[in-house]
């Protein structure tokens, strides 16, 4: 015989059930009607890349410099930093109480970290968009 912390338990696992199949439905559902009553009429111009309004000029499939994934990256860092400077500088007050002069230090670590990776990556060029000093023209540029 089930006690009855395992009949809630069960109870409640079953309201979890019931909710994510009434999701399921309700999107398939959505997705099944969508494709009986959508009109269906394709021509080559709807059928082709859209670029703003602009006609679509060469190949979709391009090779893109890898300098905007490096800055993207570089973005995400620094954006991800501020994740962990806002709840530091939100509770100074009560670490500076508790941690002393210890709680400025450690965070100023952390920046240090960064700013030399910051450092680092201007100085090897990832920052510039434009190469200046390329050897040759299929030389690597460096990342």
């Amino acid at each position: 015989m089930e006690t009855p912390s395992e009949i809630s338990v069960s109870l409640e696992f079953s309201i979890a059930l019931i909710f994510i199949l009434t999701a399921v439905v309700f999107v398939g559902g959505n997705l099944i009607l969508n494709r009986l009553f959508r009109p269906r009429n394709p021509y080559p111009e709807k059928n082709s890349t859209y670029e703003c309004g602009e006609h679509s000029v060469g190949s979709p499939w391009i090779r893109f410099n890898i300098r905007y994934y490096i800055i993207a990256i570089l973005f995400l860092i620094f954006d991800v930093e501020v994740l962990f400077i806002i709840p530091w500088a939100v509770q100074f007050k009560k670490l500076y109480e508790s941690l002393g002069i210890l709680a400025f230090f450690e965070m100023f670590v952390f920046l240090l970290i960064l700013g030399l990776g910051l450092a680092y990556c201007w100085v090897k060029g990832h920052l510039e968009w434009v190469l200046k000093d390329r050897k040759a023209a299929g030389s690597n540029p460096g990342i």
